[in-house]
């Protein structure tokens, strides 16, 4: 099939173009000092996790199909991976110069990270002590030689790295390591009254001489391997006594020994090690970064913790201001949840509002004696999560829980294992996704007996059972007694039990069977209106868009007059205002204080449109590859509030940044007062507003609830 690619981009170099927008925010003046190193640290973070996932699936497919091209840009895997690593040094160097400017500027407050030589007399006797009495005895040096093979270099983790000679040996250069113990802190903070601290890698570094005695260094350096991260949990063999749960647990282990993909050395590089390194690793070349900034950006938030704990005026100037979350609307805290939502739709927006709200639902259910069952899908919970907590002592009541759980959800397999194991221990039904399939869905249903007949109590969101991650992250939770909702819940949780993909639904819309089919179809109806002269509106806000089928759908879109909007967080493979072909289409992204994280699909300009909330992006992955949920809201208020949310996002010329046709991120041109959209949602219209004795009020009888 011939594909045009004039109005699409690679989703990969949109990622980057992404990440580099995250790192702009450590840039902005406007941005509290510390909060700029924490998005120094994301970006890192991201750019770990982007080389680990989606380099490393460049890397399998580059091996095992020659033949693919990106139906977005035309490129194989290998010219995908070159341009990458080529936009990656720039990067580099973009962060060396953002953090050593943040550093500059937090030094001006006592904040200081040192190198070896500015330690004074008295630092320097204290990191000597550290060193001999709680370092040096946990550290363990080794030569790379005939009697010590090539070693199996962990994944993302911090190495000392040497080149020395020998007189016994003619001065033959020789290659070490020393790897980076787990059970070390990343940094010492020094004595005194400013915040003076030296990682630990760099402390390490500066005793090399000693640990390696009888050896000339003539190199040495910090160096980290990433390595593909992206295993497969398909077409594994599994012995007939395990379980689903062993297998996970097996396939994990691999991400510890998967294919290198990048190799990063600290400062500087010694072109004789370069070479053995990347022999021996398997690795081109252009796979090789050097930075300036430190390897490992984790610091930062034991360093902020830090502040935090023994600095708390210092903190509060250099963090963001205190934000607790506003009085929901139209709630009282001290009535049964159960009861008011039997009357009315709620509708939260995290972190505006509390997900205590949910929580207080599911505690209260978890003590009624007519709930019969609750019913929920976990991808990612909390640590300490309440939410198992009140799974596990409604068990205790006797009441029936299932919940399925992802043990595919990235990087967080083990943590769901771990509850996994918890819940079916005391006796809940637990099970779990496809093989080739993730359930990434969002739902929860409580079922309560009454007389003769079952009601349901059905929550919807676009993501979130995290009770920490819903302080960060932007998202909708809807709570519903809607008959016909909790019908097509009790359907959905069945046919996942009964392993079926292909349920049938009166309101949800579900990939991979009707979720996407959901979507054109209601695109083609505002092309039809545009056709027919009526005023045609699409609104989408999403974290990611690169779905092929709907990105060719929303250029007819435009071609045919329809006026839509796209709020993108991060990958966009469409390109906007390509004359005759995305004029009509305008992309912004907003990333600020809160991680965007809900998505909203809006159809139509007037009373009649359409709005459907989800877990779903428009990818591929989530449209095709996912279990995902989308759900309609109805309630004439609730969907006015959403279409104001919207217009509120679009509006803003602080946070956002608008996506030119060459997809780059642009400034928005301020002609009126600034506006904020996150910021207006922490205090403005569209939650209730309550003097500062009330709200005090409604903090502490939330703190009163989980007592």
């Amino acid at each position: 099939m011939t594909r045009n690619y004039s109005f699409t981009q690679n989703r990969e170099l949109s990622w980057l173009k992404f990440n580099k927008r995250v790192l702009m925010e450590a840039k902005d003046e406007t941005v509290p000092l510390l909060e700029r190193l924490k998005f120094i640290s994301i970006f890192d973070s991201n750019l770990d996790e982007f080389c680990m996932v989606r380099c490393g699936t460049l890397h399998d497919i580059l091996n095992v199909d020659v033949e693919y091209i990106d139906n977005k840009s035309g490129l194989n895997a290998k010219q995908q991976l070159d341009a990458i690593f080529e936009q990656m040094t720039d990067l580099y160097k973009l962060k060396d110069n953002i953090y050593n400017h943040v550093c500059r500027k937090l030094e001006n407050y006592g904040i200081q990270e040192v190198t070896f030589k500015e330690l004074s007399s008295n630092e320097k006797e204290y990191v000597d002590e550290y060193f001999r009495d709680r370092i040096s005895p946990i550290l363990s040096p080794q030569l790379i030689d005939f009697q010590h093979p090539f070693p199996n270099f962990k994944n993302n983790a911090l190495n000392i790295v040497i080149v020395a000679t020998n007189e016994k040996e003619d001065n033959k250069l020789n290659f070490g390591f020393i790897k980076f113990p787990p059970s070390l802190q990343k940094m010492i903070i020094l004595p005194g009254e400013d915040i003076r601290f030296i990682l630990m890698e760099n402390v390490i570094l500066e005793y090399v001489e000693n640990i390696f005695k009888h050896f000339n260094i003539i190199y040495k350096t910090v160096m980290s391997v990433t390595r593909n991260a992206d295993v497969s949990f398909v077409h594994e063999q599994i012995d007939a006594e395990e379980n689903y749960r062993d297998l996970v647990k097996h396939v994990l282990k691999k991400r510890l020994r998967l294919a290198p993909i990048r190799l990063e050395f600290y400062k500087s590089q010694n072109k004789e090690l370069t070479s053995f390194l990347v022999k021996n690793l398997h690795i081109n070349d252009n796979q090789v970064q050097i930075s300036q900034s430190p390897l490992d950006m984790s610091y930062v938030y034991d360093l902020v913790n830090y502040i935090e704990d023994n600095k708390k005026p210092l903190f509060d100037k250099l963090s963001y201001k205190p934000f607790e979350p506003l009085l929901p609307q139209g709630l009282d805290l001290n009535k049964s949840l159960i009861s008011q939502v039997e009357k009315k739709d709620y509708l939260f927006s995290y972190p505006f509002e509390s997900i205590d709200n949910f929580l207080k639902l599911l505690k209260e259910a978890a003590r009624d004696p007519k709930v019969v069952s609750i019913k929920i899908t976990i991808y990612r919970l909390a640590k300490g999560s309440k939410i198992a907590q009140y799974l596990l002592e409604a068990i205790d009541n006797g009441i029936e829980v299932t919940a399925l759980i992802e043990l595919k959800a990235r990087f967080d397999e083990q943590h769901n294992i771990h509850y996994a194991e918890l819940l079916e221990e005391a006796g809940c039904n637990v099970i779990y996704g496809f093989e080739n399939y993730k359930v990434h869905s969002k739902i929860c249903l409580i079922t309560r007996k009454k007389g003769k007949k079952f009601d349901y109590i059905t929550q919807l969101g676009t993501g979130n059972y995290n009770e920490k991650t819903s302080k960060i992250y932007t998202d909708l939770s809807y709570i519903t007694s809607k008959q016909d909702i909790g019908e097509d819940a009790v359907k959905f949780f069945q046919n996942m039990s009964l392993d079926n993909l292909n349920g049938h639904y009166e309101k949800l819309i579900v990939s991979p069977t009707s979720f996407k089919s959901g979507i054109i179809n209601k695109i083609h109806e505002e092309i039809e209106k545009a056709r027919n002269g009526e005023n045609a509106c699409i609104i989408m806000k999403m974290n990611s868009l690169t779905d092929r089928e709907l990105i060719d759908l929303l250029k007819k879109a435009s071609q045919a007059g329809v006026k839509v909007n796209l709020i993108i967080r991060g990958i966009c493979c469409i390109l906007p205002g390509i004359p005759n072909v995305t004029e009509n289409i305008r992309v912004i992204s907003i990333v600020g204080r809160f991680l965007e994280h809900s998505r909203i699909y809006c159809f139509g300009a007037d009373d009649n449109r359409a709005i459907y909330l989800s877990s779903a992006d428009l990818m591929t992955r989530n449209t095709e590859k996912r279990v995902e949920i989308g759900f309609p809201i109805e309630d004439v208020k609730l969907k006015n509030r959403i279409v104001k949310m919207l217009d509120l996002m679009l509006s803003d010329n602080v946070k956002a940044r608008e996506i030119d046709s060459n997809g780059n991120y642009n400034k928005i041109v301020k002609i009126n007062e600034p506006i904020s959209s996150q910021d207006i949602f922490m205090k403005n219209q569209f939650y209730e507003k309550s003097s500062e004795t009330k709200k005090e009020s409604f903090i502490e009888k939330l703190k009163n609830l989980f007592k």
